[in-house]
């Protein structure tokens, strides 16, 4: 009973964390890269845009970084937030 109970839990846990939106804010290049369609040089691109123009208001701000047009951001933005 008590293996059932934990592996409740963790089925639990592990179905939370990849539930989790990705902060478009705080997000690591290798957080970015987890995003389906964005690789290496966009992520990258989205960190550099965010560290010269600031925080991201809204997530359709998005749009504005090179490489990222209405199509990406359309598979993604389900899966981002600019958080708090």
């Amino acid at each position: 009973m008590k293996r059932l109970f934990y592996s409740v839990v963790l089925l639990l846990i592990f179905a939370t964390s990849v539930f989790a939106k990705v902060n478009i804010n705080s997000a690591t290049v290798a957080e970015l890269e987890a995003l389906p369609g964005v690789g290496q040089a966009k992520a990258e691109a989205i960190v550099k845009y965010r560290e010269e123009k600031g925080k991201f208001k809204s997530a359709e701000d998005l749009k504005n970084v090179q490489g990222i047009g209405d199509k990406l951001y359309e598979k993604i933005s389900s899966e981002i937030e600019v958080g708090k």
